[in-house]
């Protein structure tokens, strides 16, 4: 039986296996996809970070190249890969996850894959991450609608969609950064709840990631899931003044061809783009106890309190604003790391 399996190869499970490893645990990283990467392959092909090459890194190696610079998706992808490879981390590829189990006498958990390989582990990590199911409202009218309607999971670039009336809707980073990006080359209207809350990329010459690091900021915990601002190097409050594109309250129902804003208005559409957010994809801890009525796990800063033994990284808010991101996951897995020893440390003494 291994000490520890870990779920997941993306950010938070890379991380958390460099500290296994550094701990010389004997454990095992479990990745549903063919490569390490997590869902960062998955993202539209324009991604660019909104933090610093600095603060986007795992334990124990830096991000290549000017650490000023704002990394692409691609860039971040073959860092993780590179990672993996660099600590020769084992990796065990296509292991779709689809149950984990409690063990006799609390003597562990048994992992099982969709095709009925199974390893177990005296501890489990999930760190799979919180963008595994996209997030998309119901709306009426949503079954009747002709045109194409997507999430930004499956949006990849703009050039499709060249010369076609698009609504995005969502007011977050990924919301804003496509809308920009599609608005040069369709009419784009960013549908959203409320204000787009943006906030300036650099503040006395330095990026705004130094100033929350350097506050503390960056560390704070806040009660229920924010929805973080947009942040914003002035590319974007220009795009939104000049109408281009241009912001509405969000429509309030589909038609078959179109839209119906809250003025009444019914317009045609193309296409509709939900950048709505993700949740996790937990669905094979169903039965252990683990998670509450919303599928949501029961834990302590990624501690689970229900069963002893099992464990999260890379959680939205599993601590704080950054829990869900690169320099989160290398953060909060060290504290996790921490909390593994000492849950061996007490099965090897009984």
């Amino acid at each position: 039986m291994l000490d520890l399996v870990i779920i997941g190869a993306g950010q938070a499970g890379l991380a958390a296996g460099r500290r296994a490893k550094a701990k010389g645990l004997e454990f095992e990283i479990v990745e549903a996809a063919s490569q390490a990467g997590g869902s960062w392959p998955c993202y539209y092909d324009s991604l660019t970070l909104f933090s610093p090459a600095r603060y986007s890194r795992l334990p124990d190696l830096e991000f290549p190249g000017d650490p000023e610079r704002y990394p692409k998706r691609d860039e971040v992808v073959g860092y993780m890969r590179d990672y993996a490879r660099h600590f020769d981390l084992p990796i065990l590829v296509d292991f779709q996850v689809t149950r984990v189990e409690a063990l006799a006498r609390s003597s562990g958990y048994a992992v099982t894959a969709k095709d009925g390989r199974q390893r177990e582990g005296r501890a489990v990590l999930v760190a799979s991450g919180g963008f595994g199911t996209p997030k998309t409202p119901r709306i009426d009218g949503e079954d009747a609608f002709q045109g194409q309607r997507l999430h930004s999971r499956d949006y990849r670039r703009p050039e499709p969609y060249a010369g076609q009336r698009v609504v995005v809707v969502g007011a977050g980073n990924s919301a804003v950064q496509i809308a920009v990006e599609l608005a040069k080359v369709a009419k784009v209207s960013l549908a959203t709840r409320g204000p787009v809350k943006l906030v300036p990329q650099r503040l006395l010459g330095k990026d705004i990631h130094f100033w929350l690091k350097w506050t503390g900021l960056d560390n704070v915990s806040l009660p229920g899931d924010p929805t973080a601002p947009v942040v914003d190097d002035g590319r974007y409050r220009r795009a939104l003044r000049s109408g281009q594109p241009d912001q509405r309250p969000m429509f309030s129902r589909f038609t078959t061809s179109g839209v119906i804003w809250t003025d009444g208005v019914e317009e045609p559409v193309d296409a509709v783009i939900f950048a709505t957010g993700f949740s996790p994809t937990l669905d094979f801890l169903q039965g252990t106890g683990a998670l509450d009525a919303r599928g949501w796990p029961i834990h302590r800063r990624g501690v689970s309190l229900p069963c002893p033994g099992l464990f999260f990284v890379g959680l939205p808010w599993q601590k704080d604003l950054s829990s869900a991101t690169i320099r989160g996951a290398a953060r909060d897995s060290k504290f996790i790391q921490q909390a593994v020893d000492q849950w061996l440390a007490r099965r090897a003494a009984e």
